[in-house]
């Protein structure tokens, strides 16, 4: 019985041996696997950050270049805008200069004789610059006088109006007015254009209070002046 005891006895521990060293081996085993695991995971993180730099730094030159684009583009707008204004600062001078040639030039003239066409006669109704029959008639009286004493040389066409409504929009109806006239002198008795001049004072010159409906139709005019 003894002999059996011992037979166990060193069974027993040849099995707990053998289980301890195979655990022995998993562990060891399962630790060399995660190894492996950590350092792979490690060597794609360094690859990861490696990029990420990368992207970075060309985040960076793109940036760099989209302000350097920006700043171009600013100055360029900022040199059409002193362009545009240098221009229209050019043909306002131009503008006012032609404006004051034309003025001195006629200042320089004699009158010879003028033409009212306003609506008090039956002409020029409110708000329109279409010529009616009545007003080209009267110009073409005005044609006929010129054509027996040719000696005008100049004729100033003024446009006026009551004071109805916005200063602009009357100023605008003025110069539609005498422009009409000016259209019909050329193209039915061929006056040159470079012997006429269009003007409109809107409601700045009137002849009559513009409180009365008379008053306002006399004020609403075309003057013809010829001179030499």
């Amino acid at each position: 019985m003894q002999k059996h005891f011992l037979t166990t006895t060193i069974a027993a521990f040849a099995l707990a041996s053998s289980t301890a060293c195979a655990t022995k081996g998993f562990v060891g085993k399962e630790v060399s696997q995660i190894a492996e695991r950590v350092e792979a995971l490690s060597e794609s993180l360094e690859d990861t950050q490696e990029r990420t730099r990368t992207n970075a730094a060309r985040i960076g030159e793109v940036d760099q270049k989209a302000d350097q684009v920006g700043l171009w583009a600013k100055d360029a707008g900022a040199s059409a805008a002193t362009a545009r204004t240098a221009a229209d600062k050019a043909n306002a001078v131009a503008a006012a200069a032609d404006a004051r040639a034309i003025e001195l030039d006629v200042k320089s003239q004699r009158l010879l004789f003028e033409v009212v066409l306003s609506e008090d006669q039956g002409n020029f109704k409110f708000g329109a610059a279409e010529l009616p029959e009545e007003v080209k008639a009267r110009i073409d009286e005005l044609v006929a006088e010129l054509k027996a004493d040719p000696k005008g040389a100049f004729v100033e066409i003024e446009g006026h109006t009551d004071s109805l409504g916005e200063k602009e929009v009357n100023t605008r109806l003025g110069l539609a007015r005498a422009d009409a006239v000016k259209r019909y002198l050329y193209e039915a008795h061929q006056v040159p254009l470079h012997k006429m001049n269009v003007i409109s004072f809107g409601e700045e010159r009137p002849v009559a209070p513009n409180d009365t409906r008379e008053g306002r139709a006399r004020n609403r005019r075309v003057i013809i002046k010829v001179l030499a």
